[in-house]
């Protein structure tokens, strides 16, 4: 099934990625609680601000965790023990009656397992029990991509649109690891085979074996030539893939990873070499990789930099942080010069959206080089 464009109700912050889940031994045992704050000591040279104290820093997290909370964590009116993250605040997602989607609960359960405060194992447990009660038509360990809510008022997954989309999976994936470090697997939900059993689900249904290709979503055959051949370059999650490997031992997420980078590479000294920047989506054609043309599958900017690929300085820029995997550097460290260039140092030029050569497209004055 097809995706609409998202414009995303949820702003996921930096400290996304604050546990690395991926060891230097890469042991699958994982021990310990990592409340939030952790000061992760990331590659030598990176930067954080200089005009706070780490205590103002955290303080402002803190703070800021409980206005989003307040925001978008919400509940079913008919479900006390379950938590979904409502993205549909703006009215500009479709239906009118949207509430949440796959990838906005993967942000919520992600945050909620890395702050772990005193009543996140709450919320990330009634996170998780949403998820099951919302599985994908085509595999239920998967999450369908998107809830309405009914004239009842009661949740449901959106009718002829209950299949998959893989980077809200992967990003659930993630939480449960995390969760499983967190809180350990001996509560009444067992976190760890439950990351398991939605990887195995992954592998088998969002990943073109043969290809070790991230596909779109569950409902990409891999015998089609249009979706099975391509991929959405957000749903790249390098730092993910090397921790479902070293969770499961199955080494196919390894192809996987080592596929990725070259895509990114591909793109990067084909298409983008004065920017860095990454199409929304990109296609396989001749036996290459290439961006999208217009209308591929959500709109006019399906070729560019948009609403999907704003998350790759994010998405990409974690594994160098967290691993110092350098593969992706000379793309990521083009984008940061490309940009701040482009706007004169002022974040509040970005626009909503270029191509890939480096001219600005769209209407939209949002700035989403940084709102992710």
């Amino acid at each position: 099934m097809k995706k609409r464009s998202l414009l995303m109700g949820v702003i996921v912050f930096g400290i996304i990625a604050s546990i690395a889940l991926v060891s230097q031994t890469k042991k699958k045992e994982v021990a310990g609680k990592m409340a939030f704050p952790q000061h992760t000591v990331y590659q030598e040279g990176t930067i954080k601000p200089d005009n706070l104290s780490q205590e103002e820093m955290d303080a402002a997290v803190a703070k800021f965790y409980g206005t989003w909370k307040n925001e978008y964590l919400k509940q079913p009116a008919n479900k006390s023990d379950e938590y979904y993250i409502f993205y549909n605040d703006k009215g500009y997602a479709e239906p009118k009656n949207a509430v949440t989607v796959s990838e906005a609960h993967g942000y919520g359960m992600m945050i909620t397992a890395i702050m772990a405060g005193s009543q996140d194992k709450q919320y990330f447990d009634g996170l998780y029990r949403f998820y099951k009660a919302h599985g994908s038509d085509n595999a239920p360990s998967l999450m369908a991509w998107q809830q309405v809510k009914d004239k009842s008022g009661k949740i449901i997954n959106t009718t002829g649109d209950a299949d998959s989309a893989t980077d809200g999976d992967m990003d659930i994936a993630y939480s449960l690891l995390l969760a499983h470090r967190q809180w350990g697997s001996e509560g009444e939900i067992d976190y760890l085979a439950s990351a398991e059993d939605i990887l195995d689900a992954i592998m088998s249904n969002e990943i073109n074996r043969s290809q070790s290709l991230v596909k779109l979503g569950d409902w990409a055959e891999d015998k089609d030539d249009a979706y099975g051949q391509s991929t959405r370059s957000s749903d790249l999650l390098l730092n993910h893939f090397k921790t479902f490997e070293a969770a499961t031992g199955n080494d196919e997420w390894k192809g996987v990873t080592d596929k990725a980078y070259a895509i990114i590479h591909s793109i990067y000294e084909e298409e983008s070499g004065n920017t860095g920047l990454m199409p929304d989506f990109i296609v396989r054609s001749n036996g290459e990789y290439q961006p999208a043309q217009a209308d591929f599958l959500e709109g006019e900017n399906d070729g560019n930099y948009s609403w999907n690929s704003s998350r790759t300085p994010w998405r990409y820029t974690l594994d160098y942080l967290l691993t110092g995997d350098e593969r992706a550097l000379p793309q990521l460290k083009k984008i940061n010069d490309w940009i701040k260039a482009e706007t004169d140092g002022t974040p509040e030029n970005i626009q909503s959206g270029y191509t890939l050569s480096g001219k600005a497209v769209g209407i939209v004055q949002a700035s989403l080089l940084h709102s992710w």
